[in-house]
């Protein structure tokens, strides 16, 4: 008996080192956009008041995302350089899963935040906000602010000018060509293929 209760105790010890490695591992993946491209734009809103909680929920204003989610970032912002002399500002990366649920307690709706009981694309460092901007940094019209939780935002909202609608389809269709995947409620929001194959982390942003 004592034997088996040594070999359970030492068949946990094992799985918890694995599982404890394989976080680690995941966690050291997140990189620092800036550390592959140092010309991408930041607006990082939750490092400010700026926001849709009115608090600064980040103590850094740096984005961090899984290091494949990055490059193929990076690539998006190329080909909007070379095809529409356009390149991208990021409003959000890898999000904690403690701002998550701060977020939560302020909007407790799943189609414009994330339930952090389930934890969301952010949380995982495979999700991204962002916006298009021109060759002097002006943000393109996008037909609504960032984090405008009404229909508005929708990417199948039509009622919208024709530039406006325009600017929404080139984001959408370069982000698409790299492995990006639109979320329905927020036009600046896009999901990284494979988002599921990462777990959900609570590291601060420092």
């Amino acid at each position: 008996m004592k034997k088996i209760s040594s070999l359970i105790s030492k068949y946990a010890l094992i799985c918890f080192f694995f599982v404890s490695c394989t976080h680690q591992n995941f966690q050291t993946q997140l990189i620092d956009i800036h550390q592959i491209d140092p010309s991408i734009s930041l607006d990082v809103r939750y490092a400010t008041e700026q926001n849709f909680t009115g608090k600064v929920l980040y103590k850094s204003s740096k984005v961090y995302l899984i290091k494949e989610v990055a490059e193929q970032l990076v690539k998006v912002n190329q080909y909007l350089k070379d095809n529409y002399k356009l390149q991208i500002k990021i409003y959000d990366g890898y999000r904690p899963l403690s701002v998550q649920k701060k977020m939560w307690e302020i909007i407790p709706d799943e189609r414009y935040v994330a339930n952090p009981s389930k934890g969301s694309r952010h949380n995982r460092g495979c999700a991204v906000d962002l916006t298009l901007i021109d060759s002097t940094g002006n943000e393109l019209d996008m037909g609504t602010p960032y984090d405008d939780f009404t229909e508005k935002s929708h990417i199948d909202f039509k009622e919208l000018p024709e530039h406006v609608l325009n600017n929404r389809k080139i984001l959408r269709e370069a982000m698409m060509k790299f492995g990006f995947i639109p979320l329905q409620t927020e036009w600046w929001h896009f999901d990284y293929k494979h988002w599921e194959n990462y777990p959900v982390l609570d590291v601060e942003i420092k």
